[in-house]
């Protein structure tokens, strides 16, 4: 098979006679500044994709993906919403709940939660807390010697000392009124089971009970704080929370998860963005390495050069000569550092070697997300950042004159 001419030199370029070997070493430098760059954006990205697409599934595991409030405070007739829902695309399971912020406290240890009351066999359709039980059993969950059940988060537990079978008071601020004024009210529970998110937020500030128990003590009586509804597609979300609002109109309004959790996932989306144009500039770098390895080659081979012009070769066969030289630094490159971003992606997601303080970061471990779509974005921009970069000594050479470099042979 013949190689087209401009192809076959620029191989032979790329590797220098035995007195010019700077030449061969910068051409390495290149390729490893553009690997080493490539592998690090992919690296980042893969990380960054990681991170939301964990931190997401945490939240829509303990959240629904659309609730339904009123303005008004409260639903009163819940069944009739939930009728109304019936025969929209995407809704499968609907569950009533109470909520409100109370304190949990267990002898001289208390602290700030919300209390969520749920339908325990309609919440286990909607919302993923119930399946992520780590002690104590929701098989039997009901009164135990008087007192309502209750489910705690494990950071929660750990917090407060108490497990499975063990008692805590719920107390809320907007008590009762007494001969002194307004009193605290106050409500025994009976620990049931202990759930791990894997999210600090959840793990300790969020407890479940019984709807029942939840409208006694808030006073709502038959009422509920909304409802929530999970899809078989959480990105439909907007559109289901337009069907809603034109089906069951005022007092009600639907919120869907992206509403909720917008700052957080806007923050993450513009930090990601924001990562890869940082990284891109190793890259860039990696580019100016090319031009000085090309330009150096250049002026090596200005007599090869103006050989090759005597003998017929064209400006634009020069240009191909030195353009395919430095597209194969940043091709050659761009492949090694996408190989080395796969390997060390997999090696961090399966190891787990960076471990994170959950308080602060929300989850426990580094997450790595490798998504086809960043990869080809990155492969593609150092390619072209790499190509881009041949142009002006591949512009030079050829405009070189060839009477000068063979006037004193």
């Amino acid at each position: 098979m013949n190689l087209p001419y401009p192809l076959f030199i620029s191989l032979r370029y790329l590797k220098s006679k035995k007195k010019h070997r700077g030449v061969s070493f910068n051409t390495a430098v290149s390729v490893a500044g553009v690997a080493v760059g490539v592998m690090a954006l992919l690296v980042v990205l893969s990380v960054m994709s990681g991170f939301q697409e964990d931190l997401q599934k945490k939240i829509l595991g303990a959240n629904a993906h659309v609730v339904i409030q009123s303005y008004r405070g409260g639903i009163e007739d819940y069944n009739a919403v939930v009728e109304k829902l019936k025969g929209i695309p995407h809704v499968v399971s609907v569950s009533p709940f109470v909520m409100g912020q109370v304190m949990v406290s267990s002898g001289k240890k208390a602290h700030g939660v919300v209390i969520r009351g749920i339908e325990p066999s309609l919440e286990f359709r909607t919302t993923d807390i119930l399946k992520h039980i780590k002690y104590g059993s929701i098989r039997d969950l009901g009164q135990k010697n008087g007192a309502p059940w209750i489910i705690i988060g494990s950071e929660l537990s750990a917090m407060l000392g108490v497990f499975p079978d063990d008692d805590i008071n719920v107390i809320s601020p907007a008590g009762e009124v007494g001969p002194l004024g307004m009193l605290p009210k106050v409500k025994q529970f009976r620990v049931a089971a202990v759930f791990e998110m894997g999210m600090f937020e959840y793990d300790t500030s969020l407890v479940l009970t019984g709807i029942k128990p939840a409208q006694d003590f808030f006073g709502y009586g038959s009422a509920v704080s909304g409802v929530e509804l999970r899809l078989d597609d959480i990105y439909k979300a907007p559109a289901v929370r337009e069907s809603i609002k034109e089906r069951i109109g005022f007092p009600y309004y639907a919120r869907d998860w992206m509403q909720m959790n917008r700052n957080l996932f806007s923050a993450l989306k513009l930090e990601k963005f924001a990562m890869f144009i940082i990284l891109i500039l190793i890259v860039l770098v990696a580019s100016f390495n090319i031009v000085s390895t090309l330009m150096m080659n250049v002026m090596e081979k200005q007599r090869e050069i103006a050989i090759l012009k005597s003998m017929g070769a064209t400006n634009r066969g020069i240009m191909m000569v030195f353009m395919s030289q430095g597209l194969m630094i940043g091709l050659v490159g761009t492949f090694i550092g996408v190989t080395g971003g796969y390997i060390l992606g997999k090696i961090l997601n399966n190891y787990e070697l960076i471990k994170l303080p959950a308080d602060v970061y929300y989850l426990s471990k580094l997450p790595v997300k490798m998504k086809l779509f960043d990869f080809i974005t990155v492969s593609v921009s150092a390619v072209t950042i790499s190509f881009l970069s041949t142009l002006y000594p591949s512009y030079h050479a050829a405009k070189l004159n060839p009477v000068e470099p063979l006037r004193y042979e």
